[in-house]
């Protein structure tokens, strides 16, 4: 006895320093919880002076929230402490809330002044980019006039359509620049006069005019070396596709080959002569995908030629095959409905998905010949299985008491299990299945 109430005083004492250790956990978790709830409280007035209160309208949702389920936590922490006696599990259960409401308070709160955390930084720093834009502006003008002078250089080298892609960048650029200046002016004085909202939207679109128009200078000062990359790739490309049509002739000449060699010459009747206005970028596209149809073509003609074709005749006759099978298979299950087990009738369905899927009557291509004939060896296949299980059921459903009962000869059947049974339905069974097939087959 003495070491039953040992054991049970030592488990009390455990229980009440777990709900010490939650109590206090409460305490520190709903002090935390109300400091940070402060803290935010102050970082939204300075968010709502910077960004204006749209912006921060999802935090401001966030605050109330959690303003009113703080107050849910402080009344519960009230009534532990009221002069109300509640029992143990009653404090347990309060605790455990409060530790709750104060993790997801906090959770809230960092979700989202994280979520406006870089839109802060961006408004503090506001005069800091604002003279950074005005900068980069002015050095992004003095780039204009090159950029002009090498659209000018490239329009007298290269085709229209090739320069058409950098032929309006400067204008484009110049006027985003623009718009870029007068953003950075709406942006200062709007702050100026405490609407921080509009001088943030103004300040993003400044910066975003400058970036774009950044891009544009970029690819005009990068078209002339690509462009003449692309230049010195299309003469190796040509070289290369010369080489592949002297190597295609000695490929089996499939149609597919003499197309693609046809269109490979083609486009390279196309290449603009030296000292024309070209498209490297267009011309060296086309050459790359005829070349490459060629290698496809070439790669499956030698491939069919290490591998034959089966002659459709071949084909015809595994499909014909397949279906003398699936005939005799579905008339064998259909005449013995409640006789046939599930293994049957899932060999037998799996035959029929298969022959739907395989040629019709129509000429069979070369490239699918070698799959349907596989499929139908196939379906040929899972059409006799089917017929084998389905034969096996029948004979396993057949009772033992000669011709008697379903499967005696009064009951539709062809013969009971004993022995005189076995030979009369053998040799009527054998008959039957015999002048369906003989029927079938003529």
């Amino acid at each position: 006895m003495a070491g039953f109430w040992g054991k049970r005083k030592r488990e009390q004492q455990e229980v009440a320093e777990a709900d010490a250790n939650l109590a206090r956990e409460a305490d520190i978790a709903l002090v935390g919880a109300d400091e940070r709830l402060r803290v935010t409280n102050d970082e939204m007035a300075f968010a709502e002076a910077e960004l204006g209160e749209e912006a921060t309208a999802p935090l401001r949702e966030a605050v109330d929230a959690v303003r009113h389920h703080l107050g849910e936590a402080f009344h519960l922490k009230q009534l532990n402490h009221d002069e109300i006696p509640d029992t143990p599990d009653e404090v347990r259960t309060r605790n455990a809330r409060i530790v709750q409401l104060c993790e997801w308070a906090e959770e809230l709160l960092d979700d989202r002044t994280s979520a406006l955390a870089a839109a802060i930084e961006r408004a503090r720093r506001a005069p800091e980019i604002l003279s950074g834009i005005r900068a980069e502006v002015e050095t992004l003008q003095q780039r204009l006039p090159t950029a002009r002078a090498v659209i000018d250089r490239v329009s007298g080298r290269y085709h229209p359509d090739a320069v058409g892609r950098i032929s309006g960048n400067a204008d484009e650029a110049g006027g985003l620049l623009e718009f870029a200046q007068h953003g950075s002016d709406v942006a200062e004085r709007r702050r100026a006069a405490g609407e921080r909202g509009p001088a943030n939207i103004a300040l993003e679109t400044a910066t975003e005019a400058v970036r774009r128009a950044r891009t544009l200078l970029d690819a005009v000062d990068d078209f002339e070396v690509e462009a003449l990359r692309a230049q010195s790739t299309l003469a190796d490309v040509v070289a290369d596709s010369r080489d592949d049509l002297v190597t295609a002739r000695t490929a089996p000449q499939t149609p597919a080959v003499t197309t693609a060699m046809a269109q490979l010459q083609q486009a390279l009747g196309r290449v603009s002569p030296a000292g024309s206005k070209s498209d490297p970028f267009a011309e060296l596209s086309m050459l790359r995908e005829k070349n490459a149809a060629l290698d496809v073509a070439v790669d499956k003609a030698r491939e069919r030629a290490a591998r034959p074709v089966p002659p459709e005749s071949h084909v015809r006759h595994a499909i014909d095959d397949a279906d003398r099978q699936l005939a005799v298979a579905r008339s064998v299950i259909a005449g013995h409905r409640g006789w046939i087990g599930a293994d049957a009738r899932t060999r037998l369905a799996e035959a029929e998905s298969l022959r739907l899927g395989l040629a019709p009557s129509g000429p069979i291509d070369e490239d699918d010949r070698e799959k349907a004939l596989a499929d139908a060896r196939r379906c040929a296949a899972l059409a006799g299985e089917a017929l084998q299980l389905a034969q096996r059921d029948i004979d396993g459903s057949r009772p033992n008491d000669g011709w008697g009962g379903p499967g005696g000869y009064g009951g539709g059947g062809w013969g009971g299990r004993s022995s005189g049974g076995n030979m009369v339905g053998g040799i009527l069974g054998g008959l039957v299945i015999g002048s369906m097939l003989d029927g079938m087959f003529d």
